[in-house]
């Protein structure tokens, strides 16, 4: 900051002519800037005990204030002038080729030390450092609650040079005004008119910086309640702690003090100092009333140091003379350059690292940086500042300024648009164009990884940045305490959702929107930033203090849903790290959830998603090539969660629970992904991207449908997403194994159809993956001739059945086995169902019905969906080969996951069964198609699935693949992402 090396306590050559006794140096300022930056140095390195240590700051600013008003003072009173170029001339050439030097090291030091993405955040910090605007771009960063959770800036320290600057360029131009017009106004042609000139010309200026001082501490305090960030790093919040050192300056030039109290205010000043050091935290409301003591500290040691009757104010055993002896005033000339140096340090260290650095090492590295700052004073600050060339014309120094700034700005906007190039294009991420999300399973994406495919991650880093929902400003800010009207979608519909919340609720928008799209409903958002929903008193760190707007947002929330038209349904979310008392978050919830049971509506709660904890498009930016390191451990990004458990122990009537979490950290590893099937998931440190949640919509739409939760009826009957370690067997809940040749009691061998594979419950056949999803993989031993062995599994329910005037829907995702052409020869993979009353008697097919959702064979490019009914051979389903949609073509299939889905329809007349590939239909089958009673046998009970991949048979042998040939390839999985059962009623 500027006072660490304010020429007014240089030298006594550089001050103008001076018409007050009082001599411009006093070594005590040197001393007392020595203890200002030691505490800053001290609460930046983390050393214990100076907790309070940025107090420091607040005791520059009463010196910069204290200095430069008796500078320009003793100016005006002298000549009735300031000379505005001299003055900014003698500012530039002593502070801004220091503070270039350090732009430009930074400016390089990015390019090897820092990520693209946080190197982008540097080189606008770098500008608005040169431009000495610091302080509020940080503003802007610190009160922008979406763009929370960045890593800090080197030049972070910054903020507080611009505060001083700003205060030079009003401070200087006032005071030359106000000495012309008082000169203007009068003769000053004796020494008596110019005394009057000159008292008049004080007392004005001090009127008006009294004025000024107490219309800042108000602006302080009242900022303080409202947006810290703007009281602590604002300048108007701040002039007030200049004021107070100006008001000293402008003390009567008689004024003398006793020598026994400027002791005791000497001491009792730095006392202050040091309390509020070592008392106040980073929880200490600040700047505010606290900013009082070390203010008030540093105006008395000031005023301690001031001459009095016969001395010159450095009295014997007095703080003035402690802070006047030689190493203070070392360390006093050394701060300047010491402050801008030792930041940048700590900040490039933890990134270079990786990591949080103790503070012993922080320690270290703090003395280290008094190398650099030697140096830069030694040959930079101090030969400018005393060179005739420079120091003859005003022009010349701030041309040297000049200098020194474009020289950092001109490497910032180089180095900065070729990161910009090597990032891309931060276009927002056009919706229409994302890949289609899994409906269920432990892939995000439809096919998974294979769908996914190569190429840079979606969003890109710099894109994530700013992946917002597209909701405008109906996230309301922290000093709100209402939500304005924020409808979506039908807002002509009578039915819609209300999604509630914090932003971890606001993250879910597009998703609610998408859902009540689809159904031509409504959607209300009720968020708030940085608001817990359940009932719990935080501190919010933009305001500074109790969360109270929180509370009455709470409360006006409810009492608006109390007197709107009852929704369909109130979809709930909050962030679950308010507090870690488990007890006291389930209490809070619950004093949430009784006033919205009582609105007698459908609530659901969206379990937190993952809180990564760093900020994750920075990571993939610096980490392109091994996004693991990103990666972070599920203990830490997962956070036990009461309302969840409660919910799923059933002690919260009306409320439900969907989570979408099993995708997020998918199978039982140990670490949950930054990036899953190409998707950036997170767009800082703890929200998703909208692409994510874009993606993750027809998810949690299934997941709200299988609980009946959106109107529609869906209840789920089966939902297997094949979890589970690697190489383990699947769920036996759920499945159960066909073994051998065909079914106990079968009336003919090879299952009925020439297979020629054997089916086991080995694992060499039936195993999960450990990424969830089932592999179901033919096998052959000994040989191109050796005996062939595959898996078969069956669900153990057998009463899936659609309701009469309801629907059934039986779907699987699947990737079939990845061969074609001769080394495909015989393979039969497929997904389908038999009639229940096949399991007590297997001479009953096909009357009892089968339904063949998936089949394929050979490894060709086509599936086949077929309905088996009736009598054999012939009639009405045309025996053995049954009412099938034929080859139906998908060269695609055999390249990654598909979704294949039946439907058994009795809502419509005639009753239909429906084939749908990834959610096209392409084939059907009407009760018109048959007699009554053979539709009535094939179709009206329950069924069982099966899952299995044969080998050979009659149906691979229509496409000459009956019989494997020695060029068959074993081992090819048909893999299984998911499978799920769900049925609507009927009206």
């Amino acid at each position: 900051m500027s006072s660490l090396a304010d020429p007014a306590t240089s030298r006594k050559a550089d001050a103008p002519p001076t018409a007050d006794p009082r001599r411009a140096f006093r070594p005590d300022i040197e001393g007392l800037r020595a203890l200002a930056v030691l505490v800053v140095l001290a609460f930046h390195a983390d050393i214990p005990g100076f907790t309070g240590g940025y107090v420091g700051v607040d005791v520059f600013f009463v010196i910069s204030g204290y200095l430069i008003t008796g500078l320009l003072l003793r100016e005006a009173l002298a000549t009735g002038r300031v000379r505005l170029a001299e003055f900014y001339s003698r500012r530039a050439r002593r502070l801004l080729p220091s503070a270039g030097l350090v732009l430009a090291a930074v400016s390089l030091a990015a390019l090897v030390l820092i990520g693209p993405l946080s190197r982008t955040d540097v080189y606008h910090d770098i500008l608005a450092a040169a431009l000495s605007v610091s302080n509020w771009r940080f503003i802007s960063e610190q009160t922008n609650y979406l763009a929370a959770g960045r890593d800090p800036s080197p030049l972070l320290h910054f903020w507080s040079l611009a505060v001083e600057e700003q205060f030079y360029l009003l401070w200087a131009p006032l005071f030359a005004l106000l000495a012309w017009l008082f000169r203007r106004g009068g003769a000053e042609r004796t020494p008596a008119r110019r005394h009057r000139r000159n008292r008049r010309l004080r007392g004005t200026l001090a009127v008006l910086v009294a004025v000024t001082t107490a219309v800042s501490l108000l602006l302080c305090l009242r900022w303080s309640q409202d947006s810290v960030s703007l009281a602590y790093l604002g300048t108007p919040s701040r002039a007030w702690q200049f004021g107070v050192g100006a008001l000293l300056a402008l003390l009567p030039t008689g004024l003398r003090l006793p020598a026994a109290l400027r002791r005791c205010c000497g001491w009792a000043g730095l006392a202050a100092i040091l309390l509020a050091t070592v008392w106040y935290t980073a929880a200490t409301p600040y700047p505010g009333s606290a900013a009082l003591l070390p203010t008030l500290g540093a105006a008395a040691v000031l005023a301690a140091g001031l001459p009095g009757p016969g001395d010159d104010g450095q009295l014997s055993y007095s703080a003035a003379r402690l802070l006047g002896t030689r190493a203070p005033r070392a360390l006093g000339r050394l701060s300047y350059n010491l402050y801008l140096w030792h930041w940048p340090v700590l900040v490039l260290a933890d990134d270079w690292t990786g990591r949080t650095l103790p503070w012993p090492v922080k320690a270290a590295l703090v003395l280290a940086s008094a190398l650099p700052a030697a140096a830069t004073l030694r040959w930079v600050e101090r030969p400018l500042r005393r060179s005739p060339v420079v120091t003859e014309l005003p022009r010349r120094g701030l041309s040297l300024g000049l200098t020194a700034i474009a020289v950092p700005v001109v490497l910032a906007l180089v180095a900065g648009t070729g990161t910009l190039h090597t990032l891309g294009s931060a276009a927002p991420v056009a919706s229409a164009g994302l890949p289609a999300g899994a409906v269920t399973g432990g892939s995000l994406l439809v096919g998974g990884a294979k769908a996914a495919g190569s190429g840079p991650v979606i969003p890109t880093p710099i894109q994530a940045r700013n992946d917002y929902p597209p909701d405008g400003d109906c996230e309301v800010a922290p000093a709100a305490v209402s939500s304005p009207p924020c409808e979506f979608g039908d807002l002509s519909s009578s039915h819609r959702i209300v999604l509630l919340g914090d932003s971890h609720a606001g993250q879910w928008f597009s998703a609610m929107l998408g859902i009540a799209a689809t159904r031509h409903w409504g959607l209300e958002e009720l968020v708030k930033q940085g608001c817990p929903l359940p009932q719990l008193s935080v501190v919010n760190p933009q305001l500074g203090h109790t969360y109270t707007e929180c509370d009455s947002w709470r409360t006006n929330t409810v009492a608006r849903l109390r007197s709107e038209p009852k929704p369909d349904l109130i979809v709930i979310a909050s962030l679950n790290r308010y507090t870690d008392n488990q007890s006291l978050l389930l209490n809070a919830w619950n004093r949430t959830l009784a006033p919205l049971r009582a609105l007698g509506v459908p609530i659901v709660y969206l379990t937190d998603t993952p809180v990564p904890g760093l900020d994750v498009p920075a990571c993939v930016s610096d980490h392109p090539g091994d996004l693991g390191l990103c990666a972070v451990p599920r203990s830490q990004a997962l956070w036990p969660d009461p309302l969840s458990a409660a919910i799923a122990a059933g002690r919260e009537p009306g409320v439900h629970q969907v989570s979408v979490n099993d995708v997020l950290c998918p199978g039982s590893g140990s670490d949950c992904p930054a990036v899953l099937d190409r998707v950036l998931l997170y767009r800082d440190t703890a929200h998703l991207t909208n692409a994510a949640v874009v993606i993750l919509t027809d998810r949690l739409q299934q997941l709200l449908s299988a609980q009946g939760l959106l109107g529609d009826g869906w209840t789920t009957l089966l939902e297997d997403g094949f979890q589970g370690p690697a190489g383990s067997r699947p769920n036996p809940a759920l499945w159960e194994y066909d073994t051998g040749t065909c079914y106990q009691g079968c009336p003919a061998p090879h299952w009925g159809t020439g297979e020629v594979e054997t089916m086991t419950d080995s694992t060499a056949n039936v195993r999960l993956d450990g990424h969830g999803d089932l592999e179901i993989v033919p096998t052959r031993g000994g040989g191109p001739s050796g005996a062939w062995s595959s898996g078969r599994i069956e669900s153990r329910g057998s009463s899936f059945a659609a309701p009469p005037g309801g629907i059934l829907r039986i779907s699987a995702t699947i990737a079939l086995p990845d061969v074609s052409g001769p080394a495909a020869t015989g393979y039969w993979p497929a997904f389908w169902t038999l009639g229940a009353g096949l399991r007590p008697s297997f001479s009953s097919w096909p009357g009892v019905g089968e339904l063949d959702a998936m089949e394929s064979v050979d490894g060709r490019p086509s599936v086949f969906g077929t309905m088996h009914c009736g009598i054999t051979p012939g009639g009405p389903c045309d025996e053995p080969t049954g009412l099938g949609s034929g080859e139906h073509p998908c060269a695609a299939c055999v390249q990654g996951f598909h979704t294949y889905t039946v439907e058994v329809d009795r809502s419509t007349s005639p009753e239909q069964v429906r084939w749908y590939l990834d959610g096209t239909l392409y084939h059907e089958v009407t009760a018109a198609q048959m007699d009554a009673a053979t539709w009535d046998d094939a179709v009206h009970h329950g069924v069982f699935l099966i899952l299995d991949v044969a080998v050979g048979g009659s149906f691979p042998g229509v496409y000459g693949g009956a019989v494997p040939t020695g060029a068959t390839q074993p081992g090819h999985p048909m893999l299984v992402r998911n499978v799920t059962v769900s049925a609507r009623a009927g009206n």
